[in-house]
């Protein structure tokens, strides 16, 4: 494929394609298949540094239908509150999809906590080295009545994280015109608070410890390939 006619199939998908643009953008496979089924169950470890799962907590199911729509969208979910000896609490939110080639993309929680009725401000963007890997953290801040949530989160497409729509979109046309169906992730971590930067921190902290205890192969799947130099 020469440069006119990428630019040419970039452009049609993006305003919104055409029989043709589809077909010569069309995967033809999976860009990691060794992800394709990540055992979020056991990746993630239940306890490290401190930290462990609260079986205190039990987990609130989403209805029926948005539990459909998860099912539609990701392959694997996890969701966990964690606390440490001094009774902070972490929540924990994974989602994982094998295929983000199409229409089958990660949501952003802006939307979801959105949806619930929580007013959600964006208050920062943020380049972090987490396990030696370059993540775009994403920090939001939800409130709903007497409910205050400091949130962060971040979303890989293949083998890294992205920024916003449509840098997640470019990066999965990057992989569709090599041929290739990226997998996904969305990690999320937040915490009940109103201290935002206090919230911010003890997350951070969470993530480091989370990131440190596992194998770096395993926590590449989470944060995607390390930094290049």
């Amino acid at each position: 494929m020469n440069r006119r006619t990428a630019a040419g199939a970039i452009l049609a998908t993006l305003m919104g394609g055409t029989s043709a643009a589809a077909a010569l953008l069309k995967p033809k496979k999976h860009a990691a298949p060794e992800m394709e089924k990540l055992g979020l169950e056991t990746l993630v470890p239940a306890e490290f540094a401190g930290w462990r799962i609260d079986r205190s907590v039990v987990p609130v199911q989403p209805p029926p239908e948005v539990e459909e729509v998860i099912g539609q969208l990701y392959d694997e979910t996890l969701a966990r509150t964690y606390v440490n000896a001094r009774g902070q609490r972490v929540m924990l939110s994974i989602a994982y999809g094998g295929d983000q080639s199409g229409r089958l993309r990660v949501h952003r929680p802006e939307k979801c906590y959105s949806a619930q009725g929580f007013r959600v401000d964006n208050v920062a963007q943020q380049q972090r080295q987490v396990g030696g890997a370059n993540v775009v953290v994403n920090r939001l801040y939800a409130v709903l009545g007497a409910r205050q949530e400091p949130i962060s989160y971040w979303i890989r497409v293949g083998d890294e994280t992205v920024s916003g729509t449509l840098a997640q979109r470019i990066t999965q046309l990057r992989f569709s015109l090599n041929g290739q169906i990226p997998d996904g992730l969305l990690f999320r971590v937040s915490n009940i608070g109103a201290d935002r930067d206090a919230g911010y921190a003890l997350q951070d902290s969470f993530i480091a410890d989370l990131v440190r205890s596992m194998p770096p192969a395993d926590a590449a799947k989470l944060v995607g390939n390390p930094a290049r130099p």
